[in-house]
């Protein structure tokens, strides 16, 4: 097989044209792939359960992190940023499971996420 290159802008696209047939197939036999994937661990992923107990770890975890940084730099910022966000997340466990737990959720953890970052800048630095 000869391979002409007399064209130097007809090989370029070509080229990119392969390059894209080859990115497109990968891009759907991946999403497939997911897609199977997500199916079936779907209806356990997304159990009442597991959500119940992932809120209650986060929560445990954001009380004691923003609470033992508190007591470090003794900033109230981090503290009541991350106390809005832990009764929101407390307020998703008291909804029933759908749109308002997630929104509950969603607000919850963004505040404590931010709050741990918050409390982590204002931490004392070791020399």
């Amino acid at each position: 097989m000869l391979l002409n290159h007399a064209n130097p802008s007809r090989d370029l696209f070509d080229r990119l044209a392969i390059g894209l047939s080859a990115i497109c197939f990968v891009h759907c036999a991946a999403s497939v792939i997911l897609v199977t994937m997500l199916a079936a661990a779907g209806g356990a992923l997304l159990h009442p359960a597991i959500h119940e107990v992932g809120l209650v770890l986060a929560m445990v975890l954001a009380i004691i992190g923003l609470g033992r940084g508190f007591m470090q730099h003794r900033r109230r910022g981090p503290m009541l940023l991350g106390t809005l966000g832990i009764a929101q997340m407390a307020a998703a466990l008291s909804v029933p499971h759908g749109l308002w737990e997630a929104g509950f959720t969603m607000a919850g953890v963004s505040c404590v996420a931010i709050a741990h970052l918050l409390n982590r800048k204002a931490a004392p630095r070791d020399l």
